[in-house]
């Protein structure tokens, strides 16, 4: 029998195999299940189905968020009028009549896989979302300590991820390392939504003055993210793609990556570390 622990754990009963020996264990599992974002304007009955994404259930409403943001579906805050759970795994956001609502070049009107954060586009020109914030007059600078000590606090912050090892998790820091946010999921690009579209919902955008912390690889669609919330500064525990660092030197970030306690490499943008 399989008992939920809380919306993003599932407690299993499994067998471990030892060399010698064979036990009846306990182990908690991180729940993946389907999320449908619907999106509709507030004199509309029925909503228009954008995305079904395989999610860490949690935070629904920041995901729906961040995903028409970083997807450059909507971009004002101030058109969105709720964001609502409206059926099991279906969550709807109604904004004003009249909002521009981008729908020419994402056609994303089925299933994404959470290990894909492009599956769905209509075709190669629609990967790349034009960002409203420049990154390359940000003169943000974070010194290189602070930058080692991160990796440490997010680990520390993980809950889902050390009870399963199994959760992605984005983390936003200040320029002295103090964490403002952290979101995890099952999908890499559905915890970075979350977080934006938390930072998003506060106000918070564009997000020039802060450092984005990857607990996993930086691949393309999180360095996309990270340029329509305007982030600058990039720094991801395991290594970056060549897209991600294409897409990063093109718009000016500083990307760093294998970030330890003691070392990093920096892919581009080395002007920003001190």
């Amino acid at each position: 029998m399989k008992q939920t622990l809380n919306a993003s754990i599932s407690n299993i009963k499994i067998k471990k195999v030892f060399s010698d020996s064979l036990e009846e264990i306990d182990d908690a599992v991180a729940i993946e299940a389907p999320l449908e974002i619907r999106l509709r304007n507030e004199s509309d009955l029925l909503g228009k189905s954008i995305s079904v994404t395989m999610r860490t259930p949690g935070n629904d409403e920041l995901l729906a968020l961040g995903f028409l943001f970083t997807e450059g579906i909507l971009s004002d805050y101030e058109s969105v009028l709720a964001a609502d759970i409206t059926e099991e795994n279906v969550i709807e956001v109604v904004v004003k009549d009249g909002t521009p609502i981008q729908l020419d070049k994402t056609d994303r009107n089925f299933y994404t896989t959470s290990s894909c954060g492009v599956c769905g586009k209509s075709s190669i020109d629609a990967i790349k979302v034009k960002s409203s914030f420049s990154i390359k007059e940000t003169t943000s600078v974070v010194d290189r300590k602070t930058l080692f000590d991160l990796q440490q606090k997010i680990i520390a912050e993980q809950s889902a991820f050390t009870k399963t090892g199994g959760i992605h998790a984005s983390a936003l820091f200040d320029l002295s390392g103090n964490l403002i946010a952290i979101r995890e999921d099952v999908g890499r690009h559905n915890a970075m939504d979350k977080l934006i579209g938390e930072c998003w919902q506060k106000g918070l955008a564009p997000l020039n003055n802060y450092v984005l912390m990857l607990s996993g690889r930086a691949s393309f669609e999180l360095i996309q993210k990270a340029t329509m919330a305007g982030i600058p500064i990039i720094c991801s525990v395991g290594a970056p793609s060549s897209l991600a660092i294409e897409l990063a030197q093109e718009n000016n970030h500083t990307l760093v990556g294998f970030l330890k306690t003691d070392r990093f490499n920096i892919y581009c943008g080395h002007h920003r570390i001190g």
